[in-house]
């Protein structure tokens, strides 16, 4: 057993035998009733399933999370995962068994206790605490301890999430018939994430088994691509290091995706109950979906998105006036600002207000070289005409920083999201006229962006 890892084990021997004298099983096992959450049904639907965690802290990052509130993050997790891995393990994750019960009763999913189990007592421990579910790692134990550990989680109707970390505990796992291999792409020895390690052992896993990567998972283009490997996913850290927990949760199922162009307040409500981070509000005169700084008050007022004001060729300090009277998000820039212009509007916004500069796109693609700009949007023409540029000019770019605009609408967003961009910039595509938002289409868009 690799160092780290041993001595996490031993540790958490110590911590057993400490737990069984001052909650002896006892004095609880009576009391244990059989799950009634079936984990193995949960992952097994034709989604691609998502088990979400609650994670304060880990060995490789030290504190993930300082405002760690299990209720809340319980809150969210519950409208977007399969079931939720909750860490217990005290001395080196900062969690507690006291968190299962909190988020079992928030959230009706399956509910994951995530330990370095070596102990039936620890399982018994785990489904008093209301977990309907365990996690087995092959790499700290023996195929009878396992066994014998397995046993008991079926016989209180637990589901087992069984690790495995490279070939010989993949062939264990096959041999020992487990129903949910989980494939870690994180090298316990030196906690390096390798995400090969999925692509490579999934394969061998036969149908009837349900294939969850772990770790290293932060992107909605890796979970689209690894999703031809694995049924599902188990994400934390991705989740727990950014403050805004709803738009992380969107930004690794959905992608960073924004709906531009909102005039009233009930489109953007459906924008956010569809799935998007980010509305987009239209401050160029010309444009059919132009809106006030009234007008886009409200529809600010209407749906917690991140706003984006776009803006063309306009005034800095009306700009810089705009993004701070709305608390915009960001300032999105359509226009010819070139870097003079966006060095002089840094100085002028607020250091949290991001700067996005949309580009057409016409034979190649314009380099993305500006200083000062977080995001780029790449469209057809100036926006808002409904047509597409030709989307093979993006293969083998990297775009974890670029929105792609232009013609996107429910009959094609999926060939738009596998091109490998952070997200989609929807806009006349998800409309009944310009300006008004039709709820069905959006709702149709992020259903179908989901559909992998």
């Amino acid at each position: 057993m690799q160092t780290v890892l041993a001595k996490i084990v031993a540790d958490k021997a110590i911590w057993v035998e400490a737990r069984k004298q001052q909650q002896p099983l006892a004095s609880f096992q009576n009391d244990v009733v059989p799950s009634s959450r079936r984990f193995y049904d949960a992952l097994r639907g034709t989604r691609t399933a998502f088990i979400l965690e609650c994670k304060k802290a880990s060995p490789s990052k030290g504190v993930i999370r300082d405002d760690f509130d299990p209720a809340r993050i319980a809150g969210i997790y519950k409208h977007h995962a399969s079931a939720i891995s909750v860490l217990t393990d005290e001395k080196y994750f900062q969690g507690s068994f006291d968190f299962l019960p909190i988020v079992s009763g928030i959230a009706p999913q399956p509910i994951l206790c995530k330990d370095f189990i070596i102990d039936p007592y620890q399982i018994w421990l785990a489904r008093f605490y209301q977990a309907d579910a365990c996690l087995l790692m092959l790499s700290v134990l023996d195929d009878e301890q396992y066994r014998q550990l397995s046993a008991v989680a079926h016989s209180l109707n637990m589901g087992v999430l069984t690790e495995v970390s490279n070939e010989e505990e993949l062939e264990r796992a096959i041999a020992l018939e487990a129903k949910v291999v989980g494939i870690n792409n994180r090298d316990l020895r030196d906690l390096s994430i390798d995400l090969n390690r999925t692509r490579q052992l999934a394969p061998r896993l036969g149908s009837g088994v349900t294939v969850i990567s772990e770790s290293g998972i932060n992107s909605y283009a890796q979970v689209r691509e690894l999703s031809h490997f694995a049924n599902g996913f188990l994400i934390g850290s991705a989740m727990m290091e950014h403050d805004d927990l709803n738009a992380a949760v969107r930004r690794v199922l959905l992608g960073e995706n924004k709906v531009c162009g909102l005039t009233r307040e009930q489109d953007a409500q459906a924008a956010y109950e569809a799935g998007a981070i980010y509305g987009g509000l239209i401050f160029v005169d010309s444009s059919p979906r132009a809106v006030s700084e009234e007008q886009a008050r409200k529809v600010i007022a209407a749906a917690p998105l991140s706003y984006v004001g776009v803006f063309r060729n306009a005034d800095i300090a009306d700009v810089a006036a705009k993004a701070d009277a709305l608390s915009l998000s960001a300032v999105q820039l359509h226009g010819d600002e070139d870097q003079s212009y966006i060095d002089a509007l840094r100085a002028a916004l607020a250091p949290q207000v991001q700067i996005w500069k949309a580009q057409s796109v016409g034979d190649t693609l314009p380099s993305r070289n500006l200083n000062h700009v977080d995001k780029y949007v790449l469209d057809n023409g100036q926006g808002g005409t409904g047509q597409r540029f030709d989307w093979s000019l993006l293969n083998g770019e990297k775009l974890d920083n670029v929105l792609l605009a232009g013609g996107l609408s429910p009959d094609n967003c999926v060939e738009a999201a596998k091109t490998g961009c952070a997200g989609l910039d929807f806009n006349s595509g998800v409309e009944s006229q310009p300006g008004i938002k039709d709820a069905s289409k959006l709702a149709s868009v992020f259903k179908t962006l989901r559909a992998y």
